[in-house]
């Protein structure tokens, strides 16, 4: 009987045993608070990052339609998702890829705004040259066919913008030909508006590389 009642008294007492569960309890919560409220300020920061980098993108988008106020409004170029885009009769004549006065005149009033764009985006501008479906009128022996038409006028354009300040690293031509009209080509007004020369602002080639090759490594 003795040995059952000392036995007895060897146990732990609940409440030694309670104890060690609170307080393991309380560790568990301390942490999880603890990554909650790192959580949220990560969470917090992020938010505020992302909300800086879309007022500094909505002021550049600003002062580039306040740069292209006039034109815009005169129906002479687009904007749209960040593409300018300039009708091809007010740079060029039909089947030519000779700038006309006022079609150089209006690529010089882009350069600053276009240059300031890209600096603070570390991008390039990409020179597109579209034409119509219309195949070349005959008897016109400089170009072979619309591809060679639209290589030829986006050259010319980039050209121009490099000759007016534009760094020559940070513009390239590109050539669609007929490709990727905007709207049919099934009347003349259509093919007018798919004669055009479009600048898109694109990321650096070798910035895609390394963000692709740092994915890649992770």
């Amino acid at each position: 009987m003795e040995e059952l009642e000392d036995g007895f008294s060897e146990k732990t007492p609940i409440w030694a045993i309670f104890g060690d569960l609170m307080s393991a309890l309380v560790g568990v919560f301390v942490l999880l608070l603890v990554w909650a409220l790192g959580f949220q300020l990560e969470l917090a920061q992020s938010l505020e990052r992302e909300v800086e980098k879309r007022q500094a993108e909505e002021q550049r988008r600003m002062a580039l339609e306040q740069a292209l106020a006039d034109p815009l409004a005169a129906g002479r170029v687009t904007l749209r998702d960040g593409r300018i885009g300039i009708s091809g009769s007010v740079l060029f004549s039909l089947n030519s890829d000779e700038l006309q006065p006022e079609g150089r005149e209006l690529l010089r009033t882009l350069v600053v705004p276009l240059k300031v764009y890209l600096d603070q985006r570390d991008q390039l501008l990409m020179v597109s040259g579209f034409t119509d479906d219309l195949p070349i009128q005959q008897g016109n022996h400089r170009y072979s066919d619309n591809w060679q038409l639209s290589a030829e006028r986006a050259l010319t354009v980039t050209r121009a913008l490099i000759e007016d300040g534009m760094p020559p690293a940070m513009v390239f031509a590109a050539a669609f030909g007929a490709q990727q009209p905007v709207v049919s080509n099934q009347d003349e007004k259509g093919r007018s508006q798919n004669r055009r020369v479009e600048m898109a602002p694109v990321p650096r080639a070798n910035k895609q590389g390394s963000e692709a090759k740092s994915s890649h490594d992770g």
